[in-house]
């Protein structure tokens, strides 16, 4: 476990692309071991430095020629109802990162194998999620939302249509995030439906923007206020959307130039494809759930951070205060 912590360090802070291409079926067969006789903890590593190899070696034949020793195994963890679900978690990332045009749509499959786990059943209630199906299910639909912008365009209508209904009843989750990610997933397919035929339209859409609104303005107590505060913030952007086709457009500058941000589409590259992140630096996909909420600082140790830094920046300002008297 340790090695592979070391690699996957390795693996994000410098280019290894001279080094692995004379050694990534090496490194393939090590990781493939790790995956199919680790635990959960040393599956979800290794799943983690399959997607970050996947990156160093590009997308050209070397990568693929890896990349196909892992995906049998890969493919049966990530349908395994009885694997550890941060290794489930890990995989799904890996899968919605690495494929080819004739693997993507079995890579959607995969996908949605899982995140439709939390579907509602036949009678239209939503089945009780165990402990960490949430954060899996949320990897799940945000992976598999970023593979469909990358389907053609003849496939977009079908998976609108059978996805949206299901995806609405959803936003009754008892998951802040997993309620996040469908939502900003409802966004995107309405708007991949709108670039289909502008005169778009889909069955129940005054129920779910009653439901949009709901959320967009809760104020439920039993929620936690950061939750409440988060949800709001989204759900406004997402019904905003919705019912006046118009994106909050966002403006980044780099010196005479800028990028901006003007549709759910390139949002939802910018903050779930590896490739994209990697090239510009921002770390892996951030997946909300209860254990990156965990990892956060408490609001103690943010006082006596805040405190440290207040003490060091008067110290700092008094020697550069002249503090004589003016002499007239």
């Amino acid at each position: 476990l340790a090695a592979l912590d070391s690699l996957g360090g390795a693996f994000s802070s410098k280019l290894l692309y001279d080094f692995l291409i004379e050694r990534r079926l090496t490194v393939s067969d090590c990781l493939e071991r790790s995956l199919r006789k680790g635990g959960g903890e040393e599956q979800a590593a290794a799943a983690t430095v399959c997607a970050q190899l996947c990156v160093q070696l590009g997308g050209g034949d070397e990568g693929e020629e890896g990349f196909k020793i892992l995906r049998p195994v890969l493919s049966a963890i990530m349908i395994d109802g009885c694997a550890s679900v941060s290794a489930r978690q890990s995989v799904s990332v890996t899968i919605g990162l690495r494929h080819t045009p004739v693997d993507l749509v079995k890579s959607m499959s995969h996908l949605e194998s899982v995140f439709t786990m939390s579907y509602p059943n036949r009678e239209g209630t939503l089945p009780t999620p165990n402990a960490g199906a949430p954060g899996l299910h949320s990897a799940a639909l945000h992976f598999w939302a970023l593979l469909v912008t990358l389907c053609p365009l003849t496939s977009w209508s079908p998976l609108v249509l059978r996805h949206l209904p299901k995806l609405q009843a959803c936003l009754e989750s008892s998951d802040v995030n997993y309620r996040i990610a469908v939502g900003e997933t409802i966004a995107l397919l309405v708007e991949l439906g709108r670039d289909i035929d502008r005169e778009f339209e889909f069955e129940d859409s005054d129920t779910l923007c009653e439901c949009l609104k709901g959320l967009a303005t809760d104020g439920n107590k039993h929620r936690a206020k950061n939750d409440r505060r988060k949800q709001r913030t989204i759900f406004r952007e997402v019904l905003h959307y919705i019912e006046n086709e118009d994106f909050s457009e966002e403006k980044i500058r780099f010196g005479v130039e800028g990028i901006y941000i003007d549709s759910w589409m390139l949002r939802h590259h910018l903050q779930y494809n590896p490739l994209l992140r990697d090239i510009f630096g921002l770390g892996p996909p951030l997946i909300l759930d209860s254990s990156v909420k965990s990892s956060k600082i408490s609001r103690f140790e943010k006082h006596l951070f805040n405190s440290a830094a207040f003490k060091a920046r008067t110290k700092l300002r008094n020697k550069v205060r002249d503090k004589r008297a003016d002499v007239m």
